[in-house]
């Protein structure tokens, strides 16, 4: 019976264990840590050429749990050229040369941010997106 349980134990220490849950955990968090990255990925596909010329299909359009102002000072902190108005609850912001426009609507549980695209260049979109990325988690 002895050699049983000592090839047994040899068996298992030759075999690597079927036990996930060690490397579960960090696969889960990496997961969990780029979602917020696809979902602006998503958000942010390159509209069709008709949209773009006319500069009204929004090249973001996330829905955020921070308050409107909360993400509103963010992108004032994080971006030059920023200007910002305000009627009936919903925050406008323009940013740089009219190269960008936002718009800030409270919703229940945060804030919905929508991005369009205006005629200036400046700053650079990805600047842009990162702002928005950074601000709205």
């Amino acid at each position: 019976m002895p050699a049983v349980s000592s090839r047994s134990a040899a068996f298992r220490i030759l075999r690597p264990s079927l036990d996930t849950t060690h490397t579960t955990i960090p696969i889960m968090k990496r997961f969990l840590l780029l979602v917020p990255a696809a979902l602006l990925a998503a958000c942010g596909s390159a509209p069709s050429s008709d949209s773009a010329a006319s500069g009204s299909a929004p090249m973001i359009y996330v829905s955020s749990a921070r308050p409107a102002h909360a993400i509103a000072n963010c992108l004032d902190s994080r971006l030059s050229g920023t200007e910002q108005s305000q009627h009936n609850g919903v925050t406008d912001i323009t940013v740089g040369s009219r190269s960008y426009f936002v718009t800030l609507t409270p919703s229940g549980s945060g804030s919905v941010v929508k991005v369009v695209r205006g005629s200036g260049s400046e700053p650079a979109e990805e600047a842009m997106r990162f702002a928005i990325a950074r601000c709205v988690i």
